[in-house]
């Protein structure tokens, strides 16, 4: 199996209970990290890299953010006039109204997958932030003889993510003995980042049947149902770098995290690069009492203060003597002089006025949302 027998699905906007104030405006998959990337980079440039050349987008609301960095997809390669990127409507069949879950989602779109010409089709969400050689797990899947093969990682169960499949027993094969949804434990488990590949002749069969039971879990009316027919197999991807954002506070210390150089590069792996839509900018601006330590920024910042274990996206301004550590600054956040902030993630256009003093915590980073003033 090779990539072109693979039609991508990303779901844009599961989850996003998860981040609230990062989400409020936004899809999951537009939300900003590492200093110039979207968290849809990640599920988009892994199937652009394992040869994958047709990706749908699956959308409900707040989609604008989404579709002015997504675009035609020409930063990955998606623009062209067979196969390609497609942002498909948050409508149902027949239906004035946005769809409520991941079956719904899909059925209301099976028009794209009845237009395919691919056999396969992998499905992935945005609040995993990881780089996967798929062509391994297409290699996996076809040798398996597997009817669905989900990709998991081992760690700790996320925690404000509902239905989280959690693969109790697993044979030497990979084959899936024994499962569950949403088990109360704090130890390490086995659990799904929902990464599903499947035959699409499957799919739609499985979609079809559930919608017309009016069910609503995918885990529990698909994956359970295949995993009892004996029919799914575990692709097991804790090699790689994996962070499953199931907070805020996970979304910080998985961005931080970056700042160590070995995750960086193995997230930011030169042989599988991970795209993005760029925004041609001026190089940094470092005034002569600057002092930077630690730290990612990205292009077209001013930065006249003290930078510390920070991550600065593009555009942000550090005015003389102010003070920033252990901070996310996301795009155009301008922080006046003789400020002091510690431990805070600053949305876009975040303005905070001169010889403000603000702290959050290590294990409770405060978030600000986009345009706010102090």
């Amino acid at each position: 199996m090779n990539g072109k027998k693979v039609l991508g699905m990303i779901f844009a906007n599961i989850h996003e209970e998860a981040l609230e104030s990062l989400t409020n405006m936004r899809t999951m998959g537009s939300v900003p990290f590492c200093s110039r990337y979207r968290l849809i980079d990640f599920p988009l440039s892994n199937m652009v890299d394992s040869g994958i050349t047709k990706i749908g987008v699956v959308t409900n609301a707040n989609f604008n953010s989404l579709m002015d960095h997504v675009g035609t997809g020409k930063p990955w390669d998606l623009s062209r006039k067979n196969d390609g990127l497609f942002i498909l409507p948050p409508y149902s069949i027949n239906s004035a109204t946005m769809w409520g879950n991941r079956i719904d989602a899909i059925y209301g779109n099976m028009g794209f997958l009845d237009q395919s010409n691919q056999e396969y089709v992998l499905m992935s969400d945005c609040y995993n932030v990881m780089n996967l050689d798929f062509e391994k797990l297409f290699e996996a899947h076809e040798n398996s003889g597997a009817a669905v093969t989900i990709v998991g990682v081992k760690g700790k169960k996320p925690k404000d993510i509902n239905s989280v499949l959690v693969f109790n027993k697993v044979d030497e094969d990979g084959k899936i003995i024994e499962a569950c949804l949403d088990p109360e434990t704090d130890e390490d488990v086995f659990y799904s980042c929902n990464i599903i590949l499947i035959k699409k002749y499957l799919l739609q069969t499985l979609i079809a049947t559930a919608h017309s039971k009016n069910e609503v879990s995918f885990q529990r009316s698909i994956l359970m149902n295949c995993i009892k027919s004996e029919k799914a197999y575990a692709y097991d991807a804790t090699d790689c770098f994996v962070g499953t954002i199931d907070s805020v506070q996970s979304y910080y210390d998985i961005s931080m995290s970056l700042l160590d150089k070995e995750n960086k590069n193995k997230l930011f792996d030169k042989e599988r690069p991970i795209y993005t839509k760029e925004r041609d900018d001026m190089p940094t601006l470092y005034g002569p009492n600057a002092k930077i330590e630690n730290s990612l920024v990205a292009d077209g910042c001013e930065i006249k203060g003290s930078v510390e274990n920070c991550i600065l996206y593009k555009g942000v301004k550090v005015e003389e003597g102010a003070v920033i550590k252990n901070s996310i600054l996301m795009q155009d956040t301008v922080i006046g002089e003789n400020s002091k902030i510690n431990y805070i993630i600053a949305d876009k256009n975040v303005n905070i006025k001169s010889g403000v003093e603000l702290s959050g915590a290590e294990n409770y980073p405060v978030s600000l949302s986009k345009d706010t003033r102090i």
